[in-house]
């Protein structure tokens, strides 16, 4: 999947992304793009402090990137089958409200089609719930605390992606 992508404000400078299946050459990149998430910083750090992306996790799971020309990993997700589970999803902080999410949201639907899947199960960072639930995900629940490494409630979400499921992209986005 190759789109073009362009920077906030209109800049001139607009890039290829590629949405590609991660490598065990991309552990720690994806390891770094996690550990140094604004959207883990302050009460969230305990999420993933000491948090690493190893090379049997992208053997074992659907891992996919989203890099630009130049190979930078913009954002990437992990897709667990068995049970179906978006495992991870981040987004580089710089590549944020570039469309991004969704491009990996769309694909990440894309190949839990193809897998046969009906809907997928989203265990979201309280504050991207808004994200999810934007591209189509919808509130089933919460996931209770589990204290130390997760001292917050998560809201639980269900994105449908059987067929007929689309991902819309709003104007702007």
């Amino acid at each position: 999947m190759r789109s073009r992508l362009t920077r906030p404000g209109g800049g001139a400078r607009a890039a290829a992304v590629t949405i590609r299946r991660a490598t065990a050459g991309d552990a720690g990149r994806l390891t770094r793009l996690v550990r140094r998430s604004r959207a883990y910083e302050g009460p969230y750090a305990s999420m993933v402090a000491g948090y690493r992306v190893g090379q049997d996790y992208i053997e074992a799971h659907e891992v996919h990137v989203a890099a630009d020309g130049d190979g930078r990993v913009l954002g990437f997700y992990a897709l667990v089958l068995e049970p179906p589970e978006l495992d991870l999803m981040f987004v580089a902080d710089d590549a944020q409200g570039l469309g991004i999410g969704r491009r990996l949201i769309g694909h990440l639907t894309d190949r839990a089609r193809a897998a046969g899947l009906d809907t997928v199960r989203v265990v979201a960072h309280p504050p991207a719930e808004g994200f999810y639930r934007s591209v189509g995900a919808r509130r089933t629940g919460t996931v209770a605390a589990r204290p130390p490494a997760v001292p917050w409630d998560r809201p639980e979400l269900e994105l449908a992606v059987g067929r007929g499921a689309a991902v819309t992209e709003r104007e702007g986005r």
